[in-house]
């Protein structure tokens, strides 16, 4: 997993084929007017997570709301800045949402009741589909069951989307929100919040937060210990790179999950000193991204990541990588293993993923060359610090933990996880 994100940040960073005269230990390709240049061919996203366009709208019905009621706000009115970038359509979804602002602790009893009730309905709707007649009106109620459960996977959404929000409230951390474009004065920059570092480290176990730290080196290189320099940087792959993250977030909580029991049960492998030269490659060779192989395909045969295939400089990609208990474990792991705790398990959650990336960063404008590369004409270039990237990518990471979390909660309740 950490060579396959690795490698999207290796193409949203600059990191180019090294030439003759250019060091590999160049991380970041820096101008002199300290502007990141993006390589435009890399195809590893076509937009955040295959979006595409005309299709993000929240917007739908639904038939009750819960039993619990909390008062609204003094200030109901919208003037309040929102607490997540993707506001809530739904009459649940915006119930919710006014149960976070105004009685979070709430949230959890609130949840249990509209999973009741999705329960319920699903269990009516199957049993008169059941004894429904045959023909004609069996197709109708098919069909009305089909938009039902569109509305219901929508619904779950949105509970889904609730729960982790909450999960950053109780740790009082708070989302960054919408990330607009740099105003007219070129010297702004986008990452005006608050850096909360050392709240979302304590949010993951020791292991876990060594990974997150390799992962972080994966990613900024060098860059990782300067938090004040800023770089003129795609907006495009700075979102591309915080989707990436927030799967490997999910990924990461999931195996460390597995690692923690057996480590409480006493019942780990005794032999997790591998070898650490060969951690990134067995991980090309095992890992699939979102159950793709022609997703692995392409990045393996980017020119880009053959150009590195011998290893890593210091001070370069992978500059700061440490060995790790957790992920000697992960390299434990058997290939079917590992390709099954890199999948995302629901839709919904792939969803949540996908529409909480496109609501900070906004819809992207992906235009395919008919010569296959990515046209960057449309790029948006944003002015963001180092630290402000880092404070993006551990958000994002402690989003796909998070995730993984009330997924499982959720799924408990009100079974929807296919695999």
């Amino acid at each position: 997993m950490e060579a396959v994100i690795a490698t999207v940040a290796r193409s949203s960073f600059g990191f180019s084929r090294p030439t003759d005269s250019i060091s590999r230990s160049t991380v970041f390709n820096v101008n002199r007017s300290n502007s990141v240049r993006f390589p435009t061919q890399f195809r590893f996203f076509s937009g955040w997570l295959n979006l595409k366009p005309g299709h993000r709208n929240m917007a739908f019905g639904c038939k009750k709301c819960t039993i619990v009621r909390a008062s609204a706000s003094a200030d109901s009115s919208g003037s309040a800045a929102p607490i997540a970038p993707l506001q809530l359509e739904s009459p649940i979804g915006q119930f919710l949402s006014q149960i976070l602002i105004s009685h979070p602790h709430l949230v959890p009893a609130a949840v249990e009741q509209q999973l009741e009730q999705l329960q319920t309905d699903r269990d009516a709707e199957e049993h008169q589909e059941e004894s429904s007649a045959s023909g004609t009106e069996l197709v109708l109620y098919r069909r009305i069951a089909e938009v039902k459960a569109n509305e219901r996977k929508k619904v779950l959404e949105e509970i889904l989307y609730a729960l982790v929000v909450q999960k950053f409230m109780d740790a009082n951390v708070s989302l960054i929100p919408t990330i607009s474009s740099s105003s007219s004065d070129s010297s702004d920059r986008v990452d005006t919040w608050p850096s909360q570092d050392g709240k979302l480290e304590q949010l993951h176990s020791p292991e876990a937060y060594e990974m997150i730290q390799n992962h972080l080196a994966l990613i900024l290189g060098n860059r990782l210990g300067d938090s004040t320099s800023v770089a003129q940087i795609s907006k495009l792959r700075v979102g591309q790179v915080y989707a990436a993250s927030v799967m490997y977030g999910y990924f990461l909580k999931r195996v460390d999950q597995r690692f923690q029991l057996e480590k409480t049960m006493k019942i780990l492998p005794h032999a997790l000193d591998g070898d650490k030269g060969s951690v990134q490659e067995a991980l090309w060779d095992k890992m699939t991204p979102s159950g793709s192989d022609d997703s692995v395909q392409a990045v393996k045969s980017h020119p880009e990541v053959s150009s590195w295939a011998g290893g890593f400089a210091p001070g370069g990609f992978g500059h700061g990588i440490k060995p790790s208990r957790l992920r000697n474990y992960v390299m434990s792991f058997d290939a079917e293993t590992l390709q099954r705790y890199a999948t995302i398990r629901s839709k919904e959650a792939v969803s949540i993923i996908e529409k909480h990336t496109e609501a900070l960063f906004g819809r992207p404008e992906i235009i395919i060359t008919p010569q296959g590369t990515v046209d960057s004409s449309k790029d948006e270039l944003i002015k963001i610090s180092f630290g402000g990237l880092k404070r993006l990518v551990l958000e994002a990471v402690t989003f796909g933990s998070f995730l993984w979390d009330v997924e499982s909660f959720v799924d408990s309740r009100y079974h929807f996880v296919i695999n």
